[in-house]
C-alpha cells in the first residue's frame, strides 16, 4: 500500500539542520536576508552605470543592454543546475562560490574596455553569481530550516529583504558614482558583495560525511516527477508572465512616463516607490500564503496586476496616477515569489526545492527577456507601448487562469529504502 516517503520535513532534524546549534533558524533567516539584500540590491543598481560608462567608453547603449539581457538569461538557465548542486552538496559552498564570483564579476565590469569583455563580466560571471546567491538557493535553505506551517511567512520575509535591497542599494550606488566616479564605484560595490562570503557560513547545512542528500529520490527522479505533475507545468507557465510584466515595466516605464509628457524624475521616483511598496507586498503574501491557498492568491495577484494596468493606461494620466500605479504594482511586484516557491516546497517537499524552484525561475527569466525585447521591438514598429501593455493585461489573465486549478496537496510516494544513489 502506498504511503508517504520520508520527505524533507519528515527527515530527522539531526540530518537536515545546520551543523552547529548556534546556527538557529532566526540567524539563518537574518543571514539569508542580508545576502539577498546585497545580491538583488547590487543588481538593481547596474542601470545607473549605463549613461556614464557608455559615454566615457564610447559604446552604444545596445552594448550595455545586451550584457544585462545576457545576464538575465544565463542567471535563469544556470539556476536549476546550481540549485541541484545546492540541494545535493549544501547551499553554503554554492553561496561562497557565488560571493566570490559576484565580486570578481563586478570588478571585471570596471576594467572592461570592450563590449565582449563587458558581456563576459556582466553577463556570464555576474549572471552565474546571481544564480548562486539569489532566491532559489535561499528558499531551499529556509525551507529546510523552518517547519511547513511557518515556511510561507519566512519566504515572504526573505523576499522582502530582496525588495529592500532594490530600494536601499540604489542611492548607495548613485552616491558612489557621484563622489568617486563609475570606475571606483564598481570596485567599491565589488568589495561590498564580498560580504556574501562570511555570511554564507551561517547557511552551511549538515549533509553527512559523504555530502549526499538524505532524500530518497535522485535528481533525475525528482525532475521526472515534477514534469509529470500538471500543477508544476501550470506554475511554470504562470511565472513566465511574472517575468514578462516586471521586466517590461522596470526597463521601459521611465521612458513611457516621459512619452506621456512627465519629467524624467517622475519615472525614477516611480521605480523607487515600486521598491518601497514591494517590501510590504512580499511580506504580506508570505503571511497570507500560510493561511490561504497559494494558487488562489497567485491568481488574485495576476488579476490585480491586469486590472491595475488597464485602469492606468485607459484613464487620464496625472502625476498622482503614475505614483499610485507604481505603489500598487509595488505591492504586487515580488509577492508572487514566496507563493510560487512555497508551492514547490509544499507539493514536492524541500529536498530538491532549490533545483525545482530554479526550473520554474528559468521560465520567469525567459519572460523577462521577452518583456524587455518585445517592448523595444513593438515600440519601434508602432511608436508607442500600447500593444505591449495590452499583451501584459492578457498575459495576467492567462496566468490567473493557469494558477487557479493547481492541486496544492503534497505528493504521495511509495516508500523504499534510502540508498546512496
Amino acid at each position: 500500500m502506498a504511503q508517504r516517503t520520508r520527505d524533507c520535513h519528515d527527515i530527522p532534524e539531526s540530518e537536515l539542520t545546520p551543523t552547529r546549534d548556534w546556527r538557529t533558524p532566526a540567524l539563518i533567516l537574518t543571514s539569508a536576508g542580508i545576502i539577498l539584500t546585497l545580491c538583488m540590491g547590487t543588481r538593481a543598481g547596474f542601470g545607473l552605470f549605463l549613461q556614464p560608462m557608455t559615454f566615457d567608453l564610447g559604446w552604444g547603449r545596445e552594448t550595455f543592454a545586451f550584457a544585462l539581457a545576457l545576464q538575465n538569461l544565463l542567471w535563469g538557465a544556470a539556476q536549476p543546475f546550481v540549485g541541484a548542486l545546492a540541494d545535493r552538496k549544501g547551499a553554503g559552498r554554492v553561496l561562497v562560490a557565488g560571493g566570490v564570483l559576484y565580486a570578481a564579476g563586478v570588478a571585471l565590469m570596471a576594467v572592461s574596455t570592450s563590449g565582449l569583455a563587458f558581456s563576459l563580466a556582466t553577463g556570464v560571471v555576474v549572471g552565474l553569481a546571481q544564480a548562486c546567491t539569489s532566491f532559489a538557493i535561499m528558499f531551499g535553505v529556509l525551507g529546510r530550516a523552518y517547519p511547513p506551517e511557518r515556511r510561507s511567512m519566512v519566504l515572504g520575509i526573505s523576499s522582502a529583504a530582496g525588495s529592500f535591497g532594490q530600494f536601499a542599494m540604489l542611492p548607495y550606488a548613485q552616491g558612489l558614482i557621484d563622489h568617486f566616479g563609475w570606475y571606483n564605484a564598481l570596485l567599491v560595490l565589488a568589495a561590498t558583495t564580498l560580504l556574501i562570503v562570511p555570511l554564507s557560513w551561517v547557511l552551511v547545512e549538515k549533509r553527512g560525511k559523504s555530502g549526499r542528500s538524505t532524500s530518497e529520490q535522485s535528481i533525475r527522479e525528482a525532475v521526472r516527477e515534477a514534469f509529470a505533475h500538471k500543477g508544476f507545468l501550470l506554475l511554470t507557465a504562470g511565472y513566465f508572465v511574472c517575468g514578462f510584466q516586471l521586466a517590461f515595466i522596470t526597463v521601459h516605464f521611465p521612458a513611457y512616463v516621459v512619452d506621456r509628457g512627465f519629467a524624467a524624475n517622475v519615472g525614477m521616483v516611480s521605480l523607487a516607490l515600486v521598491g518601497l511598496f514591494n517590501i510590504g507586498g512580499s511580506y504580506a503574501s508570505g503571511v497570507l500564503g500560510g493561511k490561504y491557498p497559494k494558487s488562489q492568491l497567485l491568481a488574485g495577484i495576476y488579476l490585480a496586476r491586469s486590472a491595475a494596468i488597464a485602469l492606468f493606461i485607459f484613464l487620464p494620466a496625472t502625476e498622482f496616477s503614475v505614483y499610485l500605479f507604481a505603489s500598487v504594482m509595488g505591492l504586487l511586484w515580488l509577492s508572487t515569489v514566496p507563493l510560487t516557491s512555497g508551492l514547490v516546497g509544499q507539493i514536492f517537499g524541500v529536498a530538491y526545492m532549490s533545483m525545482l524552484s530554479g526550473i520554474v525561475f528559468f521560465s520567469h527569466q525567459v519572460g523577462s527577456f521577452a518583456g524587455v525585447w518585445l517592448g523595444g521591438y513593438l515600440f519601434d514598429h508602432f511608436g508607442s507601448y500600447q500593444v505591449v501593455w495590452l499583451i501584459s493585461i492578457a498575459l495576467g489573465i492567462f496566468a490567473a487562469a493557469v494558477n487557479m486549478p493547481i492541486d496544492e496537496r503534497p505528493l504521495l510516494r511509495v516508500s523504499r529504502p534510502v540508498t546512496g544513489a
